[in-house]
């Protein structure tokens, strides 16, 4: 790939009022009916002797004028919380992947609930397409097809492997029973979605604060999908400006993104550099050992200083508990009912945020679709990367689930289909396509490599959620390495993590698996973390 068609932004080689096809679908459907007002009254409440209400704003041109210089000046003063007051819900639809997995789900502040490719079979009309012509438009659209084509064939190639190890672990249920019929069609197609490109379709309800609205309309051209993240936030405005023209108008204009420090670094290293991604792709992985998540900084006190914050909460001396019975205290089941509640009260309990004071990082290499799922854990954040700035032609380089690993024709078809469409993605971005276009090719299956941080408090929520035998293959693979790897470092907070219905067990609250008719068929509650093991 030569250097300028690696860093040269789209807006350079087409015109900015394009925009893919089909257009991405927005629609309001809920929010404040007076924004800005609501804004504006809760700033001029922390200042007066009485609450402010919106309609009072509104009374007289001398309470409108003083509501726009407080507006202004509170703006410019980064007092921005009063702008997280409204919020807006919309509905997204013909958004990609890509572009909810690099802008819509990459910060905390926001809701959503989008369409699984787990669960729902996946058309291959539902896709985005860039504004492309002659042989690129072909080269795509042929890829395009070829993958959803694989996404068919692999289903079925897949289809036998998970309906023989359904019957083992479900042996009184019937394969050509219709209920039972439908899990084995949905792990097949879990695993087979692996091979769709980033460019699919997903449709969602997604609710953000005026705050974050005003964050995506200042940031909406930068990596990695500035053309398809412009059009949307400007829709979205758009339709806040048909609620208060007020509010929408007083939003900052876009960075441009030759203007954001993203794009400055990668110009310095990427222009003139003979292919850093190949070096940096080697080092990170052997720096990984092997694994998928590899622990590489943890407080060393960690346990001490949790145990002691325990014992701080509560007004106790070390003497009347000790680091073992604090520990015991906040993350035994069977002492603290809290860990069997359905609902998660640990960041309003005054005993569970003794929790926040541990801290880990992990060094992550994980697929597209995986990290899609391990992000919308939004407190445990990671520093996800550019993905062009991870491409390297002609190396293909993907994560392979245990289920394809396990079944010798799909393995051999998956190869073959990554080739292929690492080849198409090549070719397009030698033609002089930009990389925002070209990868909207890569597939669900693609590496993404970063390093995530958070507080014991939210990895024990992740992780006792995600070593459940329901949740995503590889990010149920991911958490079992993160717990065992802590075991090493933290034994005694270890030793009370495992899947929900271990938790369930260890307060004696019944039933133990709380998933129902989804129940995976094994008693992971009798098996220690270090044992889980799955294939479908």
């Amino acid at each position: 790939m030569s250097a300028e068609s690696r860093t040269v932004p789209a807006a350079e080689k087409f015109d900015k009022n394009e925009s893919l096809w089909p257009e991405p679908s927005v629609k309001l459907i809920n929010s404040f009916t007076q924004p800005l007002n609501n804004a504006v009254a809760a700033a001029r409440t922390c200042y007066s002797s009485r609450v402010i209400y919106p309609e009072e704003l509104e009374r007289d041109d001398a309470s409108r004028a003083q509501r726009d210089i407080i507006a202004e000046s509170t703006y410019q003063a980064g007092h921005h919380t009063t702008l997280q007051h409204p919020t807006f819900q919309f509905v997204l639809e013909n958004v990609s992947r890509q572009f909810i997995w690099s802008f819509l789900h990459s910060h905390p502040f926001y809701n959503s609930e989008q369409v699984s490719q787990r669960y729902v079979t996946v058309s291959p009309e539902h896709v985005a397409t860039p504004p492309l012509e002659g042989r690129s438009l072909e080269i795509y659209r042929r890829t395009i097809a070829s993958q959803m084509s694989a996404y068919a064939r692999l289903i079925e190639i897949l289809t036998p492997k998970v309906e023989n190890e359904y019957h083992r672990i479900f042996p009184l249920r019937s394969p050509e029973d219709k209920k039972w019929a439908r899990n084995i069609q949905r792990k097949s197609q879990e695993v087979a979605r692996y091979v769709l490109p980033v460019a699919a379709h997903a449709h969602l309800y997604h609710t953000v604060s005026g705050l974050t609205l005003h964050r995506y309309h200042r940031l909406c051209q930068g990596f990695d999908a500035p053309m398809e993240q412009r059009t949307v936030v400007n829709k979205m405005v758009e339709e806040v400006r048909r609620v208060d023209p007020l509010f929408a108008g007083r939003m900052e204009d876009p960075l441009p993104l030759e203007r954001t420090p993203e794009f400055e670094l990668f110009e310095l290293f990427h222009r003139n550099a003979p292919s850093p991604s190949d070096e940096f792709l080697r080092e990170f992985d052997a720096s990984l050992g092997g694994l998928s998540s590899k622990l590489v900084d943890y407080k060393a006190n960690g346990e001490a200083v949790t145990a002691q914050a325990v014992r701080s909460v509560l007004g106790v001396p070390r003497g009347g508990l000790s680091d073992e019975g604090a520990i015991d205290r906040l993350l035994n089941p069977a002492a603290n009912a809290y860990l069997s509640e359905s609902l998660n009260l640990a960041a309003h309990s005054k005993l569970m945020r003794a929790m926040v004071h541990m801290h880990f990082t992990f060094r992550k290499k994980i697929s597209h679709t995986a990290d899609s799922q391990d992000q919308r854990h939004r407190l445990t954040p990671a520093s996800r990367p550019i993905l062009s700035g991870h491409f390297v032609p002609g190396k293909p380089d993907y994560i392979v689930p245990a289920l394809v690993q396990e079944t010798p024709e799909a393995l051999e078809f998956y190869e073959e289909t990554m080739a292929a469409v690492w080849e198409s993605i090549s070719r397009l971005l030698n033609s002089g396509v930009p990389p925002e276009f070209a990868l909207y090719l890569l597939p669900n299956a693609v590496s993404v490599r970063f390093e995530e941080s958070g507080d014991l408090l939210n990895f024990h929520h992740k992780w006792s959620k995600r070593l459940c035998y329901t949740a995503q293959e590889e990010i149920w693979k991911t958490s079992k390495e993160e717990v065992t790897q802590i075991a090493s470092v933290a034994p005694r907070v270890a030793k009370h993590i495992g899947a929900p219905c271990a938790l369930r067990a260890a307060a004696k609250k019944a039933p133990f698996c709380p998933e129902g008719d989804r129940f995976c068929g094994v008693l992971v509650w009798r098996l220690p973390v270090e044992k889980y093991q799955r294939l479908i």
